[in-house]
Protein backbone atom coordinates (compact mmCIF):
# COMPACT_ATOMS: atom_id res chain seq x y z
CA UNK A 1 0.00 0.00 0.00
CA UNK A 2 1.13 3.42 -0.64
CA UNK A 3 0.96 6.17 1.00
CA UNK A 4 -1.71 8.78 -0.95
CA UNK A 5 -0.20 12.58 -1.78
CA UNK A 6 -3.58 14.73 -1.10
CA UNK A 7 -6.18 14.46 1.35
CA UNK A 8 -8.64 14.81 -1.41
CA UNK A 9 -7.96 11.51 -2.03
CA UNK A 10 -9.44 10.12 0.74
CA UNK A 11 -12.77 11.13 0.32
CA UNK A 12 -15.32 8.70 0.19
CA UNK A 13 -17.55 5.98 2.19
CA UNK A 14 -15.91 3.40 3.92
CA UNK A 15 -16.37 0.18 6.34
CA UNK A 16 -14.12 -1.02 8.63
CA UNK A 17 -11.54 -3.91 7.65
CA UNK A 18 -12.05 -6.38 10.88
CA UNK A 19 -9.27 -8.70 9.62
CA UNK A 20 -7.00 -5.71 9.69
CA UNK A 21 -8.45 -3.95 12.70
CA UNK A 22 -6.77 -3.88 16.16
CA UNK A 23 -9.16 -2.40 19.13
CA UNK A 24 -7.01 -2.70 22.00
CA UNK A 25 -7.07 -1.32 25.62
CA UNK A 26 -4.54 -1.16 28.65
CA UNK A 27 -5.26 -1.33 32.13
CA UNK A 28 -3.44 -0.85 35.46
CA UNK A 29 -3.58 -3.69 38.11
CA UNK A 30 -2.30 -3.15 41.44
CA UNK A 31 -0.68 -0.23 40.18
CA UNK A 32 2.46 -2.28 39.33
CA UNK A 33 0.98 -4.62 36.41
CA UNK A 34 -0.68 -3.32 33.01
CA UNK A 35 -3.55 -5.72 31.45
CA UNK A 36 -3.93 -5.62 28.33
CA UNK A 37 -6.47 -6.34 25.88
CA UNK A 38 -8.74 -6.57 22.95
CA UNK A 39 -12.22 -7.09 21.27
CA UNK A 40 -12.66 -9.41 18.56
CA UNK A 41 -16.02 -8.91 17.00
CA UNK A 42 -16.68 -5.22 15.65
CA UNK A 43 -18.23 -3.51 12.63
CA UNK A 44 -18.50 -0.56 11.31
CA UNK A 45 -17.20 2.71 9.18
CA UNK A 46 -16.77 6.02 8.05
CA UNK A 47 -17.29 8.20 5.77
CA UNK A 48 -14.42 10.61 5.19
CA UNK A 49 -14.03 14.34 3.46
CA UNK A 50 -10.31 14.72 3.01
CA UNK A 51 -11.09 18.62 1.90
CA UNK A 52 -13.07 19.47 4.39
CA UNK A 53 -12.65 16.97 7.60
CA UNK A 54 -15.02 18.44 9.54
CA UNK A 55 -17.51 17.06 7.32
CA UNK A 56 -16.13 13.66 8.21
CA UNK A 57 -18.23 11.41 10.53
CA UNK A 58 -17.36 7.62 12.05
CA UNK A 59 -19.08 4.82 13.57
CA UNK A 60 -18.20 1.63 15.63
CA UNK A 61 -19.87 -1.61 17.44
CA UNK A 62 -18.17 -3.47 19.83
CA UNK A 63 -19.48 -6.42 20.92
CA UNK A 64 -19.04 -6.41 24.45
CA UNK A 65 -18.85 -10.45 25.19
CA UNK A 66 -15.96 -10.49 22.34
CA UNK A 67 -13.30 -8.89 25.30
CA UNK A 68 -10.25 -10.75 25.74
CA UNK A 69 -6.99 -10.47 27.72
CA UNK A 70 -5.54 -14.31 26.95
CA UNK A 71 -6.63 -15.42 30.87
CA UNK A 72 -10.44 -17.17 30.76
CA UNK A 73 -11.03 -16.48 34.03
CA UNK A 74 -10.29 -12.50 33.76
CA UNK A 75 -12.46 -12.46 30.58
CA UNK A 76 -15.41 -13.66 32.47
CA UNK A 77 -14.92 -11.10 35.13
CA UNK A 78 -14.59 -8.27 32.34
CA UNK A 79 -17.66 -9.89 30.11
CA UNK A 80 -19.83 -10.42 33.22
CA UNK A 81 -19.31 -7.94 36.35
CA UNK A 82 -17.47 -5.15 34.45
CA UNK A 83 -19.26 -4.81 31.24
CA UNK A 84 -22.05 -6.57 31.87
CA UNK A 85 -22.31 -8.11 28.25
CA UNK A 86 -25.64 -9.88 28.79
CA UNK A 87 -27.34 -6.69 29.85
CA UNK A 88 -25.65 -4.40 27.30
CA UNK A 89 -24.20 -6.62 24.58
CA UNK A 90 -23.06 -3.45 22.45
CA UNK A 91 -20.46 -0.91 22.91
CA UNK A 92 -20.64 2.03 20.46
CA UNK A 93 -19.23 5.07 19.34
CA UNK A 94 -20.86 7.68 16.83
CA UNK A 95 -18.81 10.14 16.15
CA UNK A 96 -20.43 14.10 16.86
CA UNK A 97 -17.37 15.86 14.84
CA UNK A 98 -13.53 15.63 13.54
CA UNK A 99 -11.12 18.49 13.58
CA UNK A 100 -7.68 18.72 11.72
CA UNK A 101 -5.20 19.94 13.82
CA UNK A 102 -1.42 19.42 12.17
CA UNK A 103 -1.07 15.85 11.62
CA UNK A 104 -3.67 14.47 13.87
CA UNK A 105 -7.50 14.28 13.39
CA UNK A 106 -9.31 14.81 16.72
CA UNK A 107 -12.77 12.59 16.84
CA UNK A 108 -14.64 13.74 18.91
CA UNK A 109 -18.20 11.25 19.84
CA UNK A 110 -19.77 9.67 21.98
CA UNK A 111 -19.40 6.73 23.38
CA UNK A 112 -21.95 3.98 25.05
CA UNK A 113 -20.82 1.37 27.45
CA UNK A 114 -22.98 -0.15 29.85
CA UNK A 115 -25.96 1.99 28.69
CA UNK A 116 -24.07 5.52 29.90
CA UNK A 117 -23.23 7.55 27.39
CA UNK A 118 -20.32 10.40 27.23
CA UNK A 119 -18.07 12.44 25.25
CA UNK A 120 -14.94 11.35 24.24
CA UNK A 121 -12.33 12.71 21.53
CA UNK A 122 -9.81 10.63 19.93
CA UNK A 123 -7.00 11.89 18.57
CA UNK A 124 -6.05 9.87 15.13
CA UNK A 125 -3.38 9.84 12.71
CA UNK A 126 -2.99 8.63 9.13
CA UNK A 127 -0.61 5.99 8.89
CA UNK A 128 -1.45 4.93 5.20
CA UNK A 129 -3.22 4.93 2.33
CA UNK A 130 -3.62 3.65 -1.22
CA UNK A 131 -4.63 0.65 -3.95
CA UNK A 132 -4.26 -2.99 -1.85
CA UNK A 133 -3.72 -6.56 -3.85
CA UNK A 134 -7.48 -6.83 -3.47
CA UNK A 135 -7.92 -4.03 -5.89
CA UNK A 136 -9.54 -1.74 -3.24
CA UNK A 137 -8.81 1.27 -1.91
CA UNK A 138 -7.73 1.59 1.88
CA UNK A 139 -6.74 3.87 4.62
CA UNK A 140 -4.83 3.14 8.20
CA UNK A 141 -5.29 5.39 10.86
CA UNK A 142 -3.74 5.02 14.61
CA UNK A 143 -5.17 6.38 17.66
CA UNK A 144 -6.39 6.15 21.05
CA UNK A 145 -7.92 8.15 23.96
CA UNK A 146 -8.06 7.61 28.45
CA UNK A 147 -11.06 7.27 29.35
CA UNK A 148 -11.47 6.71 33.35
CA UNK A 149 -14.17 3.33 33.18
CA UNK A 150 -15.80 4.78 36.77
CA UNK A 151 -17.76 7.35 34.25
CA UNK A 152 -19.49 4.73 32.58
CA UNK A 153 -20.36 2.31 35.68
CA UNK A 154 -17.49 0.01 34.75
CA UNK A 155 -16.50 -1.40 37.83
CA UNK A 156 -17.07 -3.96 40.09
CA UNK A 157 -16.99 -3.30 43.93
CA UNK A 158 -15.08 -1.08 45.81
CA UNK A 159 -11.89 -3.62 45.97
CA UNK A 160 -11.97 -3.20 42.44
CA UNK A 161 -11.13 0.35 42.81
CA UNK A 162 -8.42 -0.12 44.67
CA UNK A 163 -6.97 -3.20 42.69
CA UNK A 164 -7.78 -1.62 39.39
CA UNK A 165 -7.01 1.36 37.70
CA UNK A 166 -9.87 3.74 36.86
CA UNK A 167 -7.80 5.40 33.99
CA UNK A 168 -8.35 2.26 31.00
CA UNK A 169 -6.09 3.93 27.67
CA UNK A 170 -8.27 2.70 24.59
CA UNK A 171 -6.19 1.60 21.63
CA UNK A 172 -7.27 1.70 17.88
CA UNK A 173 -5.40 0.53 14.96
CA UNK A 174 -8.05 1.31 12.27
CA UNK A 175 -8.13 -0.12 8.62
CA UNK A 176 -11.02 0.62 6.05
CA UNK A 177 -12.00 0.39 2.77
CA UNK A 178 -13.43 2.40 0.27
CA UNK A 179 -17.44 0.75 -0.58
CA UNK A 180 -16.82 -0.07 -4.41
CA UNK A 181 -17.81 2.86 -6.68
CA UNK A 182 -16.96 5.29 -4.69
CA UNK A 183 -14.53 7.32 -5.42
Amino acid sequence: MTTTTSLGELTGDYVIDATRTRIGFVGRHTMATRVRGWFDAFEGGAHLDGDDPSKSDAELTIQAGSVRTGDRRRDAHLRGRFLDADGHPAITFASTGVVRAGEVFRVTGDLTIRGVTRPVTVDFRLTGAGNDPEGGFRVGFAGGVTIDRDDWGVNWNAVTGVLISGKVTLQLEVSVVRRRGDT
